[in-house]
């Protein structure tokens, strides 16, 4: 596949603004992963599984969707050449093999596989998120170079937001039928992907006002994370008629078809604005504005400043593990303190995050909360989730261009806001858990923008596919250990000995207070990273970033 511009290829579905729309499509069914409660019961009675059986393969659900080695080495291996079809395509394949296997097993079409088994269908169609958030996520990192954590923040919070997108399909359509439902995961990720994959490409453009557009996506987002909620609130309180969901289910189809409205809209922009820089080029060009001065680069607050390459301020650094080059392959990345910095501090927040959430209906049974309160809190943590990958994206990049704030500094101050709703919970004063889960999902989904945006400016691009998944199979580590070996064993201590559920604020006080510990652990190494880090941000990722800016408005002019 051809990475080159060349303006002749350029038309009204071949840009990276439809890349993007198809994108954001793909990662709107991408999230059964968050969708598991609403087939486990099923898998549990027909397969006649106990609590440790099915515990063990959500387990392996967690592994499959965050373990993404593979589909980070094929991206890097097949994307210059073939393009990001190839990754999508080898996700259809393995969400469809595995999902229709698991329903042809409930369904008693094929006969009763052993646990192991069943891990392994698990596995395969977690596994195949990794494929689909891969290509997606790098794709729009290579195709908006300038605003990588704000597009990193769009398609992981469209992420966040697929759970509740595909819970809202299955009442619409297969309400009170988990197994059709398994059926739908087999189909509709995969069909989806297969229409819209080869949409999905790399364009080595740079276009001036692409924030504009890019906060257009953000926009809409906001929207229907805020429609997605309000239905959820209203179908958990009142028992809604088959007419009322159809109508529901129509409006969300109707709202997802924004994005191709946004993708057209800053094409004809495009396109506007070359006819009218033709118009102007040699008045441009005889000028020479300041801003495509090569010596210079001008801040949002209209200062201008010397740009220096860096190299010399760079060897002075601790940060020397770069060696001078923008592209690290995974075995040179992790021969750094900044990867392992990354791997811990993703092990903390993303395993308290699933420890918590995995937990969810035990820590409000608990707690005394109705069945009504907990699904209802279960169902907005998709909501909180895509918050915190959104905000974090885009907050983050703003203070990096408006600021000059290194992005590590968000990590710092997520993770201290997760221990602090961690120690929330474990007081257990009324109302702590909404408040508690308020924050601790919001601070979970921030990781998800934040860590994969910050491999990208320390490693490259080139491989960041392969990196950022590597660091993110630290998060099942972290959720096994909280999850087993502390929240279960402490929970089952304190059961008492003739009952089978614990009641009071006892039960997981415990567990949450060595959570907010495990959290402001990753709280000091996040502040490590920051000092590690900064001086290497100020050279070399600013240069960068204004760079990309000053040539972005220079091809503009040029077009």
């Amino acid at each position: 596949m051809d990475l080159d511009y060349n303006p002749s290829r350029k038309t009204l579905i071949k840009n990276k603004w439809v890349a993007a729309a198809a994108s954001i499509w793909i990662q709107c069914t991408s999230g059964s992963l968050y969708t598991f409660s609403i087939y486990s019961q099923i898998l549990k009675s027909t397969q006649n599984y106990d609590q440790s059986t099915l515990t063990t393969i959500s387990w392996c659900k967690d592994v499959g969707a965050n373990v993404g080695l593979l589909s980070g080495l094929l991206y890097s291996a097949t994307a210059a050449r073939c393009g990001p079809w190839v990754v999508l395509l080898a996700g259809a394949v393995q969400c469809f093999a595995g999902y229709f296997l698991m329903w042809l097993t409930v369904t008693g079409e094929l006969p009763r596989p052993s646990p192991a088994v069943m891990c392994l269908y698990m596995l395969v169609a977690a596994h195949a998120m990794t494929f689909f958030n891969t290509a997606n996520v790098v794709t729009g990192v290579h195709n908006f170079p300038s605003y990588s954590g704000t597009i990193v923040g769009i398609m992981k919070g469209f992420l966040g937001l697929s759970g509740a997108i595909l819970i809202l399909v299955y009442q619409t359509i297969y309400k009170d039928k988990p197994s059709s439902y398994i059926l739908l995961l087999a189909l509709l990720p995969p069909i989806n992907t297969i229409l819209l994959m080869g949409f999905v490409r790399i364009f080595r453009t740079s276009e001036e006002d692409e924030i504009k557009h890019l906060n257009a996506f953000s926009s809409f987002a906001l929207i229907l994370a805020t429609y997605l909620a309000a239905v959820i609130i209203i179908q958990n309180i009142l028992k809604l008629t088959l007419s009322v969901r159809a109508f529901t289910f129509a409006l969300l189809i109707l709202l997802l078809l924004f994005p191709l409205f946004i993708a057209i809209r800053a094409q004809r922009y495009k396109s506007y604005r070359m006819v009218k820089s033709l118009l102007e080029n040699n008045k441009i060009l005889d000028d020479r504005d300041p801003l495509v001065d090569e010596d210079t680069w001008i801040t949002d607050h209209g200062e201008y400043h010397e740009i220096s390459d860096g190299t010399d301020q760079v060897r002075e650094t601790n940060d020397s593990m770069l060696e001078l080059r923008e592209d690290l392959n995974l075995l040179e990345a992790m021969r750094t303190i900044s990867f392992w910095f990354l791997f811990f501090t993703t092990a903390c927040s993303m395993g308290s995050g699933l420890a918590m959430v995995n937990n969810m209906s035990q820590i409000g049974e608990s707690l005394g909360y109705t069945s009504l309160e907990i699904n209802t809190l279960v169902s907005l943590w998709s909501i909180w989730n895509f918050l915190g990958r959104f905000g974090a994206g885009y907050i983050s990049d703003y203070f990096l261009r408006a600021k000059r704030c290194p992005r590590p500094l968000f990590m710092i101050i997520t993770l201290a806001t997760m221990s602090i709703g961690c120690a929330m919970i474990a007081v257990g004063f009324p109302g702590a858990l909404y408040a508690g889960s308020v924050l601790v999902g919001v601070c979970y989904g921030s990781q998800w923008s934040l860590m994969p945006t910050i491999a990208s400016e320390l490693f490259g691009k080139e491989h960041l596919g392969t990196i950022f998944n590597t660091i993110t199979s630290a998060g099942p580590i972290g959720s096994y250990i909280l999850s087993v070996w502390v929240v279960g064993y402490i929970y089952d201590k304190e059961v008492a000995d003739d009952e089978n559920t614990c009641i009071g604020t006892h039960c997981f006080k415990l567990s949450f207070l060595i959570m907010a510990a495990v959290a402001f652990s990753g709280f000091l190494v996040a502040l490590g990273l920051f000092f590690w880090t900064r001086n290497f941000y100020k050279h070399v990722v600013l240069h960068r970033l204004f760079r990309s800016l000053r040539e972005s408005r220079r091809i503009d002019y040029d077009d």
